[in-house]
C-alpha cells in the first residue's frame, strides 16, 4: 500500500459532535488528529441552515457545551447566526484550527485489516487513521422528494438547508412544501414579503408557543460575574425536561393536557373553523417532534396564505398540483422536507472488515452498540448514532455522553497497548438494540399514531432514545470490553485473518 499521512484519530464533521470530539481528544492528551470537513468553515447544520427565521427550539443555556458556557447568549432561544458564532468561538478557544481540514469531503473509508487502520479518501487527498469518529450528524443531507415534473419547473427551487440567498421572493408566488421544524420558521419570516404563499401540508404538526425573549444585560452581567448562576439556570432547564420524559416513554396518555394547550394556542390565532380543522393533528402530541412558534399560526391566518391539506404530487410547468388535485401557479418552490436520517449517505462510503458498506449492513435498520459502534467496523465510532436522538431535550447532552464513551474507548486502546482495534461483538450489538426496541414499544413515538421521520422504511424507530439523558449518560460512562473483540495484527505466517481476542 502506498504511504499516506497517518493520524491517530480522524474526526469527520465539524458541527457540535465533531468539535466536541476534538476538544475531548485534546483533553485526553491526544493531539495527533484531524477534523475532516466537507465545507469551507465549521458549524455543521448551523452553517448549512441559514434560511430566514432559523433558530433553535431548545433554550440557549441548554443548547451549548457544559465545558464551554456562554454567558453572552442574546435570547432565550438563539438564532442560527448566534449558534454558528458560538461554534466558531469554541474552535478558537480550544485551539482546534490547526486540526481542521476544510474542503475535505470524505469520499470513502475502507478498513485495512492487515494494518488495523482506516484508509480515508477525501477531496483533498488520502490519509490513514487508527480510529475514526464519524460526526456527520443525521441532519446534514437534505431530502427532496421525487416529484414528477420538478426538473421542468422554470422558477427557483431549493431546500431549506440550501437556501438560495440570491432568490428575491418579494412579491412572488411561493410554494412551501412541508410543515416541519424549518417550515414553521420560514413561513412567518417570508409571509409579509411574498405576494402569495401556498403551504403544502401532508401532516399538520402540533405547535406550542415559543416563549422567546431577549436576555437582559443585567442577566448577562450576573452570569459573567457568577458563573454558578448560569450553571443553575442550565440545571433547571435540564431537570424540567428530565421530568417530562416519562410522559413520552411510559405514559403517553398524560400528554392530553399538553394537547389542550396546543389547541388553545391554535385557537387564539386561527378563527376560521375550516382552516382550524385542516391544522388540527389526528395523532397524539409528541409522536412527531412538538414544534415551537408564536408566529406560525398568525402567519397562516393572513389573507395572502393558502393552506393545502395535501402533499405536493406533480408539477406542470409553473403550476404545482397537490395529491388532492389542488393547483397553484408559483414562481418559486421551497422544500422543507427534512433529511436523510435513517439512510445517511455517509453509510454508503464506509467499508468494513468484511468488505461490506455500512449502508448494506444497515439495510434492515440502523443499530449500533450504545449508539456508537457497529459490528464489523473496528475502531469506528459514530456521534449521534442510532437511537441517540431526543424528542424533548438538548442533543448536546447526548453528544457529551458519547464523548465520555469515546474518551474511555481511547483509554482502553492505550491499556491494551500496541497496534490494536476493538470490534463490537454482533451479539452485544443485538442485545443492546433489542433492549432499546423493547423500551420503545410503549413510547409515544411508536404508539402515537403518526408516521414520522423517526421511523425507518420498515416502521422501526431507529433514531430516538427511549429514556432520560441521565439513563444514557450512565450507559455510556465507560466501555465494557466484554462487548468487543480485540483485534491484533496477524503474524506473517499465520492465518489471513487478524487475531481476535474475545474478552469475558
Amino acid at each position: 500500500m502506498a504511504e499516506h499521512e497517518h493520524v491517530r484519530v480522524a474526526v469527520v464533521g465539524s458541527g457540535f459532535g465533531g468539535l466536541g470530539a476534538a476538544v475531548r481528544l485534546r483533553r485526553e492528551g491526544i493531539t495527533d488528529f484531524v477534523v475532516l470537513e466537507r465545507a469551507g468553515s465549521v458549524g455543521g447544520t448551523w452553517r448549512d441552515n441559514s434560511y430566514p427565521g432559523c433558530a433553535c427550539d431548545v433554550p440557549s443555556y441548554l443548547y451549548s457545551f457544559s465545558f464551554a458556557p456562554n454567558p453572552e447568549w442574546p435570547r432565550t432561544f438563539s438564532g442560527q447566526e448566534h449558534i454558528r458564532a458560538y461554534l466558531e468561538h469554541v474552535t478558537d478557544v480550544f485551539g482546534l484550527r490547526p486540526h481542521l481540514r476544510l474542503d475535505s469531503e470524505v469520499r470513502r473509508m475502507v478498513w485495512d485489516g492487515d494494518e488495523l487502520r482506516w484508509v480515508i479518501e477525501t477531496a483533498s487527498g488520502t490519509l490513514t487513521a487508527d480510529l475514526v469518529v464519524s460526526a456527520t450528524g443525521p441532519l446534514s443531507d437534505p431530502k427532496v422528494p421525487d416529484i414528477p415534473g420538478l426538473d421542468t419547473f422554470p422558477g427557483k427551487v431549493f431546500h431549506s438547508a440550501r437556501w438560495d440567498h440570491d432568490a428575491d421572493l418579494r412579491g412572488k408566488r411561493v410554494a412551501m412544501v412541508g410543515t416541519g421544524a424549518s417550515a414553521i420558521q420560514i413561513v412567518p419570516a417570508i409571509q409579509p414579503e411574498v405576494g402569495r404563499l401556498t403551504l403544502f401540508q401532508r401532516t399538520p404538526p402540533w405547535v406550542m408557543p415559543r416563549m422567546d425573549r431577549a436576555i437582559s444585560g443585567a442577566e448577562r452581567r450576573l452570569h459573567r460575574a457568577l458563573p454558578v448562576t448560569a450553571r443553575l439556570r442550565r440545571g433547571l432547564l435540564w431537570g424540567i425536561r428530565e421530568l417530562q420524559v416519562q410522559a413520552f416513554t411510559k405514559h403517553p396518555g398524560e400528554l392530553g393536557f399538553v394537547e389542550r394547550l396546543a389547541k388553545q394556542n391554535m385557537a387564539r390565532a386561527i378563527k376560521d373553523p375550516a382552516l382550524r380543522a385542516k391544522l388540527t393533528p389526528d395523532y397524539r402530541i409528541g409522536c412527531k417532534r412538538i414544534l415551537l412558534s408564536s408566529e406560525y399560526y398568525p402567519a397562516l391566518a393572513r389573507p395572502n396564505v393558502d393552506v393545502v391539506a395535501s402533499g405536493l404530487g406533480e408539477i406542470r410547468g409553473s403550476r404545482v398540483v397537490a395529491a388532492d388535485g389542488t393547483e397553484a401557479e408559483v414562481d418559486a418552490i421551497i422544500f422543507g422536507t427534512g433529511f436523510h436520517v435513517t439512510d445517511m449517505p455517509i453509510a454508503e462510503r464506509v467499508v468494513g472488515a468484511e468488505g461490506r458498506t455500512l449502508a448494506d449492513v444497515w439495510k434492515g435498520g440502523m443499530e449500533a452498540l450504545r449508539g456508537a459502534s457497529a459490528a464489523g467496523f473496528p475502531n469506528w465510532m459514530t456521534i449521534i448514532g442510532p437511537n441517540t436522538g431526543l424528542g424533548n431535550s438538548s442533543m448536546i447532552l447526548m453528544i457529551e455522553s458519547q464523548l465520555n464513551y469515546l474518551a474511555d474507548y481511547v483509554r482502553q486502546l492505550e491499556v491494551l497497548g500496541g497496534r490494536v482495534a476493538l470490534d463490537a461483538r454482533p451479539d452485544a450489538v443485538s442485545a443492546w438494540n433489542h433492549g432499546v426496541q423493547e423500551r420503545m414499544r410503549r413510547t409515544v413515538w411508536n404508539t402515537g399514531g403518526c408516521n414520522s421521520w423517526y421511523l425507518d422504511a420498515a416502521g422501526r424507530n431507529t433514531t430516538i432514545w427511549p429514556g432520560t439523558t441521565s439513563d444514557f449518560r450512565r450507559a455510556t460512562r465507560r466501555v465494557d470490553l466484554g462487548e468487543y473483540e480485540v483485534l491484533r495484527p496477524r503474524a506473517a505466517e499465520a492465518t489471513e485473518e487478524p487475531v481476535r481476542e474475545a474478552l469475558a
